[in-house]
């Protein structure tokens, strides 16, 4: 497991240098968070104008063929979202309002239900037909 406290160094030996961070080793730092946090079972989310953290927790269940994400925020809140296989990502599973998918990434989506927010790691790229 990686220690998310030795992931801040570099970020925090360039401020200390007053020097602008190069954005390459500010992009490396933040995959290694991502990485750290998805080995603690955990996603980056938020509610509201909230900042996005790794503060969410994600499950996989199998319901029959389809694979059901049950994302749980912080608060006790949670929204259940049906992975498809049609190129639209995931939808909401349940009673919830409509999933909005974006992608921000070439390997990540952010997925908007309400006032929360959550981002995924996806495969982004053509529909197979």
């Amino acid at each position: 497991m990686i220690d998310k406290r030795a992931l801040l160094i570099p970020a925090l030996l360039l401020a200390a240098c007053d020097r602008r961070p190069d954005p390459d080793v500010l992009a490396n730092v933040e995959a290694g968070q991502r990485a750290a946090a998805a080995d603690a079972g955990r996603i980056e989310c938020a509610t509201g104008a909230a900042p996005v953290a790794a503060a969410c927790t994600i499950e996989r269940t199998a319901d029959g063929a389809d694979t059901i994400l049950t994302l749980r925020q912080p608060d006790g809140g949670f929204h259940r979202l049906r992975i498809t296989r049609d190129g639209r990502g995931v939808v909401a599973a349940d009673g919830a309002g409509a999933a909005r998918v974006t992608v921000i990434g070439n390997d990540r989506i952010e997925v908007a239900i309400g006032d929360a927010r959550y981002r995924l790691p996806a495969t982004i790229g053509p529909v197979a037909r």
